[in-house]
């Protein structure tokens, strides 16, 4: 039995990759129980370096396979695992759109392999929810804007490391067996997951295939009342999910290897609940009870199949390519009641059509990098590389097959070099490099929808203008660079500087357009965001001692903020935003044999301009709960013995209030709360049994997205998830 879980802060000179933060702490290798110590030699591939994180300018976290179970095995997702071990990361919403969950203040770009999830010409939400966490081997995050992996970096990157190739010949494996129920272990909270994965090695050529299942029961809260249903947004709850995955490879020459990995995820809704609105003014949250929901439930699919080749040895460097296709359908779901924003009187009176949107997403990519140290000056080593991204988003409404937000074609072409020098024998390095983005985009001509007449009050109906489309696009060389001295193994000090960009939202944008006429081809409000993020901190890892200082600030000239308006719909203001914050993480390894005590602090503060008819560039108003998370104080303990494995956790989200010129409603204020979670786990001769318990106090709380947005909608007033238990066990083979 194998279970690693490795960690290490680094820097990554614009680019994705890192270590687990401090407040979850590094896991030792353990195999058969042994604890052994982990390869210190840490690889961030979607760095697009073989250089060490320490040679790198930017904050990197991996959270290991060990640390990643763990919290998959409490809350049940790779997003809330990234949530809850990273305090600049939003608070999850506990539904299937990550709609204002964001890293640093700004939507981070979710990966697999390298592979792009996220869709910002038409975010929806979904790019947390596109594989099962049973395939995933590591998560590789970076923090802060930064343009190396491309478009939509600007709060960082969070890639997915699939399973590797099998390392020992023959037939080998895993299987997993889990079961999830609510503390009163009422009989629709009951859920459950199978997975298994076989991989075969012989000679040059291995496969590894499998598949999960995965169904959901409905949440209950602290006071045993089911969790509310976000019919249009969706849900993770009262839910089914299947993965099928597959890697075929092959090593060629003694130093390549040709990867050919598929992967199919389909999370789809059963519909068996419609929400139960609360009243905040009596503190009661929204819930829900059985019914019939109109149209199809809410589902998410995302289909992605990539090549690469890899090669350490040509011309003496290393070359890595890869080519992929991806491509996901995000349902929204339908609502009891008709949206007024789908109504047209030449179809259905007024008030009475029933109508659901759809996300249609493809990708087309390939990336190439090539890195050596330069002939005669060994310690300059050297990146070039080629990125180029086609893709192609729409979102119809399924009903009635009419167009909500327009097909818009994105094309990005962008070279790249990176280079890295060693001075002093490793005591002060340099970083930096230069990215060309060359970013276009094509929207034909189209009309919004009709809805009811615009009359200037509500923002929720278009009018059906008629709209004039382009070819708006951008092209921007976006530097990165930092130094970094480190006197003595494991303290270092470091400063460094990146950009990043993303596209605004030009579905939410677009299908918003209000005055005949307009041209896209020169309308500012499609213009892309570029951020940047500065930042200069210390670290030290000797001994039992492992503790990192980070301070960041970051600012946009022409940035996103994202508004709620109700009825599960999002538009977007563009205002310059800044945004600075503050990251302690201190780990120590006690005298207690196998016990490891950590915390992590993240104090983060964003304010925008608020002028949109005259903005000043002065920013005068608090960005709210949809655009930033609160601090948060993480506390954990760790301890190993032998078979044993145990880990308790608190996160502490603490109470802020939003100020400002544009007067932000008091009701919107957070109160704050903590969760406390609790994990353990046993290994035998038969495999590892599990038990995990989610919220162990059974605190009742209303979650942050809740509390810090739509004062007065009484659907949209969720309460956090009561204790709730899982029952695992799994297997290799």
């Amino acid at each position: 039995m194998l279970v690693r879980s490795m960690s290490r802060r680094g820097w990554l000179s614009g680019v994705a990759l890192g270590v687990m933060t401090l407040a979850q702490p590094a896991l030792a290798e353990t195999v058969d129980g042994e604890e052994k110590q982990g390869d210190p030699d840490i690889v961030v591939t979607a760095a697009r370096t073989i250089l060490p994180p320490n040679a790198l300018p930017l904050t990197i976290d991996i959270i290991g396979k060990a640390a990643l179970d763990q919290q998959i095995a409490i809350s049940g997702s790779v997003t809330d695992a990234v949530a809850v071990l990273t305090p600049s990361f939003s608070p999850t919403r506990g539904k299937l759109s990550g709609a204002g969950e964001t890293l640093r203040g700004r939507s981070p770009l979710y990966a697999i392999n390298g592979i792009p999830q996220t869709t910002p010409l038409r975010d929806s939400g979904r790019d947390g929810f596109t594989i099962d966490g049973f395939f995933v081997d590591r998560v590789e995050l970076i923090y802060g804007s930064n343009a190396l992996q491309g478009v939509g970096g600007t709060g960082g990157i969070i890639n997915q490391v699939t399973v590797g190739a099998p390392t020992v010949e023959g037939l080998s494996g895993r299987a997993l067996l889990q079961g999830t129920a609510g503390d009163k272990f009422e009989d629709d909270s009951l859920g459950g997951k199978a997975a298994g994965l076989v991989q075969y090695k012989a000679g040059a050529f291995d496969a590894t295939v499998g598949a999960s299942f995965e169904r959901r029961g409905v949440f209950y809260d602290a006071q045993d009342r089911r969790i509310g249903i976000n019919l249009t947004q969706g849900e993770t709850q009262d839910s089914r999910a299947l993965n099928l995955f597959a890697r075929i490879g092959m090593t060629v020459r003694g130093t390549g290897r040709i990867d050919l990995i598929a992967n199919r995820y389909e999370l789809n809704g059963y519909g068996n609940f419609v929400p139960l609105a609360g009243k905040r003014t009596a503190g009661i949250p929204t819930s829900a009870v059985r019914g019939n929901p109109p149209g199809k439930p809410a589902a998410n699919r995302a289909e992605a199949l990539s090549l690469s080749y890899t090669d350490s040895d040509v011309a003496g460097g290393n070359l890595t390519a890869q080519i992929f296709f991806n491509r996901t359908y995000d349902t929204f779901g339908g609502e009891p009641n008709p949206i007024p924003t789908f109504q047209d009187p030449a179809i259905a009176p007024l008030g009475t059509l029933l109508d659901q949107s759809e996300n249609r997403s493809r990708k087309l990519g390939a990336r190439a990098s090539y890195e050596r140290a330069v002939p005669g000056f060994e310690a300059l080593t050297a990146t070039i590389g080629f990125d180029a991204l086609y893709d192609k988003s729409e979102q119809r409404l399924i009903a009635t097959d009419r167009v909500w937000v327009p097909p818009a074609d994105f094309q990005s072409l962008a070279p790249f070099a990176q280079a890295n020098l060693k001075l002093f024998d490793g005591v002060v390095r340099l970083a930096g490099g230069l990215r060309w983005e060359n970013v276009k985009v094509r929207i034909a001509d189209y009309h919004t929808l009709a809805s009811t007449t615009y009359n200037g009050t509500n923002p929720a109906t278009y009018g059906g203008v008629a709209v004039k489309g382009g070819k708006p696009g951008f092209n921007r060389i976006m530097p990165n660079g930092g130094v970094i001295v480190e006197p003595m193994p494991g303290i270092r000090a470091y400063v460094s500087y990146a950009e990043g960009f993303t596209m605004a939202d030009i579905g939410r944008i677009t299908r918003s357009v209000r005055t005949p006429g307009t041209d896209l081809s020169s309308f500012r409000a499609i213009d892309p965001v570029i951020s940047n993020n500065r930042e200069v901190g210390v670290e030290v890892k000797r001994g039992p001692l492992d503790a990192s200082a980070t301070y960041f600030w970051s600012s946009s000239n022409n940035g996103q903020v994202l508004l709620a308006l109700g009825n599960g719909i999002f538009e977007v203001q563009r205002q310059r935003v800044e945004i600075q914050g503050l990251e302690l993480n201190l780990a120590v390894k006690t005298p207690l044999d196998g016990l490891r005590v950590s915390t992590g602090y993240a104090h983060i503060l964003g304010r925008y301009d608020s002028d949109t008819r005259a903005p000043d560039g002065i920013v005068d108003t608090d960005l709210d709960g949809s655009n930033i998370s609160p601090d948060r104080l993480n506390l954990a303990a760790d301890y190993v013995a032998g078979p044993l494995t145990a880990r308790v956790q608190t996160q502490f989200y603490l109470a802020r209030n939003f100020r400002g010129k544009a007067n932000p409603d008091p009701r919107n204020n957070f109160a704050g709360y903590n969760v406390t979670d609790a994990f353990l786990r046993y290994q035998t001769r038969f495999g590892g049994l599990t038990l995990s318990a989610q919220n162990v106090f059974d605190r009742f709380y209303i979650d942050y997205n809740s509390d810090t947005r739509l004062p007065n909608d009484n659907l949209a007033f969720f309460a956090g998830r009561g204790r709730t238990f899982t029952l695992g066990w799994d297997y290799r083979f």
